[in-house]
């Protein structure tokens, strides 16, 4: 390997500093339109001070116009059909869910969205009973119980229906 000699270094190294040019902490900040720079004299100046230069100000950027979101069905009274009647006869009957000796008051509903029917009942000596169907002419039950959250009602009910069923206080 060839010698270097202390010439031929100090010359490479001169080299490799001015190529990189002054380290950033040297370097002088950039001059600002909103700060006055400090005087180097020590002697106070009589001027009154001016007020520091305020930039123009440019157009307001315009946001893009929102899009507006697909309709959030939301749960309302159903109009007739089902009745909260029918509600309870379904239930009762082919569902299995209440026993015919028990008496219960409709509560709350039932509320439709898109064919899906949300509906609390009163049932004598025991909890709320929340009811979760859908279908107009053949009524089906989803699901009913003290929490009727499940996996259906969450992927496939209208959001007005799983709002209720999934977050709503039963009653309300």
């Amino acid at each position: 390997m060839p010698r270097t000699t202390p010439l031929t270094a100090t010359l490479f190294a001169l080299l490799a500093l001015t190529a990189c040019g002054r380290p950033p902490e040297l370097r002088e900040p950039p001059a600002t339109t909103g700060a006055p720079r400090a005087s180097a004299s020590a002697t106070p100046s009589n001027a009154t001070p001016t007020a520091p230069a305020t930039a123009t100000p440019s157009a307001p950027a315009v946001p893009p116009a929102p899009t507006a979101p697909a309709p959030d069905p939301a749960a309302t009274p159903c109009r007739g059909a089902p009745s909260g009647t029918r509600i309870v006869a379904l239930l009762r009957g082919s569902a299995g869910v209440l026993p015919r000796t028990v008496r219960v008051t409709v509560r709350t509903g039932p509320l439709c969205a898109e064919g899906w029917h949300y509906t609390v009942l009163a049932v004598a000596g025991h909890e709320e009973l929340q009811a979760v169907t859908r279908g107009r002419d053949k009524l089906t039950l989803v699901t009913a119980g003290t929490d009727v959250c499940g996996v259906e009602v969450r992927a496939t009910a209208p959001a007005g229906i799983r709002t209720l069923a999934c977050d709503g206080v039963p009653g309300a």
